[in-house]
């Protein structure tokens, strides 16, 4: 009679690893507070947009209604975008200054599998989010524009201007979640991401207007608050939405395969 070892098994599946990141962020109050403000952000600045129009001429608007609800409906983006870099950092930072990575990386050895689980459920829940956040705020926009005379159609360029402005919610969320796994500091990772967001485009925008250094020029539509607005709406002479598209993901995925590669070879 020969004997059989079974070796014994090791870390979760990659579905323990999804729920178990689920039940993280979800458990977070910062998560909770973080979507509750976006989407209150998001619902405000709309009515305060199309409510301000309502004191405007309304001529130049009527040429195109459904513009001027995407721009009503993700006015708010611009300042929900700081929130979900926030969210994103502290989704790994957290876990670095309370001592649980230690945990999570022993219970998944691989590391790897860790992050993609992370990225993955940030990215669906403040898409969600981003969705529920944005959809709310045209309807609360289009019930003020009509009472204005303004009656925008459900065209194509609207869904999609909704539909963009939750992608580029959850890029901005996976982005800071790859600053935050570099970083490993959540005071490093915030100031890191609002700098890219707000103040390297302040920053190129001055020199572009001061030294007309063409450099700057060419480079301010590859930012990406530059790329994320011009996924809403795209302007003449910039790039295309798709183009604008795939800017805010190489933003978004460079951080995390760097994130990554260091996850792998630093200690925990």
């Amino acid at each position: 009679m020969s004997a059989t070892t079974i070796a014994p098994r090791t870390g979760l599946s990659a579905a323990g690893i999804i729920r178990s990141e689920w039940i993280k962020l979800r458990s977070l109050r910062s998560t909770v507070w973080s979507y509750a403000i976006v989407i209150v952000i998001s619902l405000g600045l709309s009515w305060v947009f199309a409510s301000a129009l309502s004191n405007t001429d309304f001529g130049p608007l009527l040429d195109s209604p459904e513009r001027t609800l995407v721009q009503a409906s993700t006015f708010g983006v611009t300042f929900g975008v700081l929130v979900a870099s926030v969210l994103g950092v502290l989704n790994i930072s957290g876990e670095y200054s309370t001592g649980m990575i230690r945990s999570t990386l022993t219970a998944v050895p691989k590391r790897i599998p860790v992050l993609a689980a992370k990225a993955l459920i940030l990215f669906v829940a403040t898409f969600v989010v981003g969705l529920v956040a944005t959809a709310g705020s045209a309807l609360v926009a289009f019930a003020v524009l009509g009472s204005n005379g303004v009656v925008p159609e459900l065209t194509g360029e609207v869904v999609t201007g909704i539909l963009f402005a939750a992608l580029y919610l959850a890029a901005v969320a996976v982005f800071a979640l790859g600053l935050g796994t570099i970083l490993r500091s959540s005071a490093g990772g915030i100031a890191a991401a609002v700098g890219v967001l707000l103040i390297l485009p302040t920053v190129v925008t001055i020199v572009a207007g001061v030294t007309q250094a063409q450099w700057a020029v060419d480079a301010m539509p590859y930012l990406l608050s530059s790329a994320g607005e011009a996924m809403l709406l795209p302007t003449d002479g910039g790039l295309e939405q798709w183009q604008s598209g795939l800017v805010v993901a190489a933003w978004a995925l460079v951080p995390l395969a760097a994130g990554a590669i260091l996850l792998k070879k630093r200690d925990a």
